[in-house]
C-alpha cells in the first residue's frame, strides 16, 4: 500500500468528452456504464510521470480495461483528457497529440508552472476517479 495523498478526480465520461468509451465497453464486452463503473472503482497509482509535463502514468487498471494504444494517433485532443493506453490509464495535462484512448475529460489542472508544485500529481500518489 502506497502512502502518496490521495486525490479524487471528477471525470465527466463519454460523449463528446470520452469519444472512444462505447467502443472500448463493447470491446471488453460490457455496456458503457460497467466500463465506467470498472474503471472509477479501483484506486490508481501514480507509476511515473512523463509525455507531457504532470502527465501522469497511472497503474492499477482492471485487467479487463486493457487496451493497446492506438492504431493511429489523434492530432489534438483537449486538456484534461483521461485515457486507457495498454496497462495505463493516464489524464493530458494540455491539450495535444493522443496516442491513447480518450473515455472521458476532468477540469482538474495537472499542470500550472505558477504554483508552488507544478504538477498536482507525483510518483507514489493515489488516484480515485468520481464521476460526474
Amino acid at each position: 500500500m502506497t502512502n502518496g495523498t490521495l486525490h479524487e478526480i471528477a471525470v465527466e465520461y463519454g460523449g463528446l468528452a470520452g469519444p472512444d468509451l462505447p467502443a472500448l465497453a463493447e470491446q471488453a464486452g460490457m455496456d458503457a456504464r460497467s466500463f465506467i463503473y470498472s474503471h472509477a472503482a479501483v484506486e490508481y497509482t501514480v507509476a511515473f510521470l512523463g509525455f507531457q509535463p504532470g502527465f501522469p502514468y497511472l497503474h492499477g487498471l482492471p485487467e479487463a480495461l486493457h487496451i493497446p494504444r492506438r492504431a493511429s494517433p489523434r492530432v489534438r485532443v483537449a486538456a484534461g483528457s483521461v485515457a486507457i493506453g495498454g496497462a495505463y490509464c493516464g489524464i493530458y495535462p494540455a491539450g495535444g497529440p493522443a496516442g491513447w484512448h480518450i473515455i472521458g475529460r476532468t477540469a482538474a489542472v495537472l499542470f500550472d508552472p505558477a504554483r508552488e508544485a507544478p504538477a498536482l500529481l507525483m510518483p507514489g500518489d493515489r488516484v480515485r476517479f468520481v464521476p460526474e
